[in-house]
């Protein structure tokens, strides 16, 4: 039995894939993911706002006192008094590629373009096989149009891809006036992956104190609904591989966002409730569900239930949202 994939031009063991968290700050856990049977690890995010304050404090320690010495000698730091957050990214990045042997991909959180971007290739001479983009952008002006924003996207897309040789990921959110066009733009600029979704950390009001405050909730299984309806959607139509984010928790969860299209699978909330042990009980279940059903390869199951591939083509759009409230029956009636 064949569970090997390709996403983002590598070939992946596993189409089960650990998503970015705060797991991969550790690298023996990223060691334990690959034990654990992971097909590769995307790393926790890097700001952007980390690496504009890097450039800030180099820039401060570079120039601070210049005027009084026409060498300044004395006042150029040690290295250890400006390695920030991103020095410490790319040392992780080294580590683990001499520590494991399945790709790790690195992850950039942004949303807009600037100096930050070339960071992608500091990320890549750093040896990382990938990268994702998260771009984590709420646009809240009231003058900014939908045409601008999704140009947003795009831009920031072509600037990382002009700087760097690896595959890039594009991890979005399904808010968009026609996704289906997102896809199919960003795919004709370049991008090799298309990670969906991103989840909004929306904050919450505290009712006591009056304060907004942040509140992370981890996905459910429910949340799976979501990719598997535009994964199956878009399978086919663009070039770019596919990934399924957010509600992944079980072997069912792979198999079905597998069966509609996608190249790999991304777990981060079921790892955090279950451990890092949890990517061999998925594979496992995987592995079953293949042989019940005379799978001989991931490969083979890739796209089967897609839309252009689905008995009911029209299952994944409105229709089926009129048939399941039609034959919904309220529990008082049952």
């Amino acid at each position: 039995m064949n569970i090997t994939t390709n996403y983002l031009g590598l070939t992946l063991r596993s189409p089960l894939v650990a998503s970015a968290s705060p797991l991969s700050e550790s690298l023996d856990n990223i060691k334990r993911m690959e034990d654990a049977g992971a097909g590769a690890v995307v790393l926790f995010s890097l700001f952007e706002e980390q690496i504009r304050q890097e450039r800030q404090t180099m820039h401060h320690f570079m120039t601070y006192g210049t005027e009084s010495h026409s060498e300044a000698v004395s006042y150029f730091p040690e290295p250890d008094e400006y390695h920030t957050g991103p020095q410490q990214y790319l040392q992780l990045i080294r580590r683990a590629k001499e520590a494991v042997n399945i790709p790790i991909i690195a992850s950039i959180n942004g949303s807009s373009i600037g100096g930050w971007t070339g960071f992608a290739r500091r990320m890549e001479e750093a040896g990382a096989d990938a990268l994702e983009l998260n771009v984590y952008y709420i646009p809240t002006d009231v003058y900014l149009t939908g045409q601008q924003v999704e140009q947003t996207y795009i831009d920031i897309l072509k600037a990382v891809k002009s700087s760097v040789k690896i595959p890039v990921a594009m991890k979005l959110s399904p808010f968009f006036s026609n996704f289906a066009h997102m896809a199919h733009d960003l795919d004709a600029a370049g991008a090799d992956a298309l990670v969906m979704f991103n989840r909004f950390y929306q904050p919450d009001i505290d009712i006591e104190t009056l304060e907004v405050t942040p509140h992370v909730i981890l996905s459910t299984p429910q949340a799976l609904r979501l990719p598997l309806t535009w994964i199956g959607i878009l399978y086919g139509r663009v070039k770019a591989s596919l990934a399924g984010t957010s509600g992944v928790h079980t072997s069912d969860d792979a198999v079905k966002l597998i069966l509609a299209g996608a190249n790999v699978t991304m777990m981060t909330s079921a790892l955090l409730k279950n451990g890092i042990d949890h990517i061999r009980t998925v594979e496992h279940g995987l592995q079953q569900w293949m042989n019940d059903h005379d799978y001989k390869s991931v490969d083979q199951m890739r796209g089967a239930v897609s839309q252009m591939n689905a008995e009911d083509p029209s299952a994944f759009e409105r229709a089926q949202y009129m048939r399941a409230l039609t034959n919904y029956v309220p529990f008082n009636k049952r």
